[in-house]
């Protein structure tokens, strides 16, 4: 069984925002398959169901996304190595992608849960673009939707996502996602 995790903050005031990049592109992948969320108490998180996969959607504001993730990895008994997690990285341009095997949170705080929660940092990711802005604040920019000019790259980066998806439930080496997709 394969774990998706797309990381954001629940709730409308968050929908659209470069932080929630990690929801959008699951959410993507979910309405592209037409699977459906469920709200699962015991994970704190929304999931949806596809063969071999779970789909999830912490519920527990980016912060404390760990929780979640580690209670949907001991409930369905995951490998570490058959996690894959889907978040903002403010360190690269906007709708780039870069696919990682390990390494460090970045000052994510959301990898940073996860990293704690687990104790592990050998963690499957793909780093998502969201770009810094030069006069804002980085935790008030992440909280702002992509500019008008930026969509076109952000929903063919979102779409690209949902193949690394489909190829890491298909089985494919996460070497070879990483020469396809990097």
């Amino acid at each position: 069984m394969k774990l998706i995790v797309g990381l954001g903050n629940p709730g409308k005031k968050y929908f659209n925002t470069r932080h929630n990049i990690g929801f959008l592109c699951v959410d993507h992948f979910v309405h592209k398959h037409k699977l459906i969320y469920k709200k699962q108490r015991k994970f704190k998180a929304e999931v949806a169901q596809t063969q071999g996969a779970i789909i999830l959607k912490p519920q527990t504001y980016m912060n404390l996304s760990g929780v979640s993730v580690k209670a949907a990895m001991d409930y369905y008994h995951i490998d570490p190595n058959d996690v894959l997690i889907i978040y903002d990285d403010l360190d690269l341009p906007t709708a780039k992608l870069r696919i990682r095997y390990q390494g460090s949170s970045g000052g994510h705080k959301g990898m940073m849960s996860i990293f704690e929660q687990l104790h592990t940092k050998d963690l499957k990711r793909v780093k998502f673009g969201i770009d810094r802005h030069p006069e804002l604040d980085a935790k008030d920019y992440v909280l702002q939707p992509f500019y008008k000019v930026e969509l076109d790259d952000v929903l063919k980066s979102i779409q690209t996502v949902s193949n690394i998806i489909e190829d890491f439930i298909n089985n494919t080496t996460f070497e070879n996602i990483m020469t396809l997709y990097n």
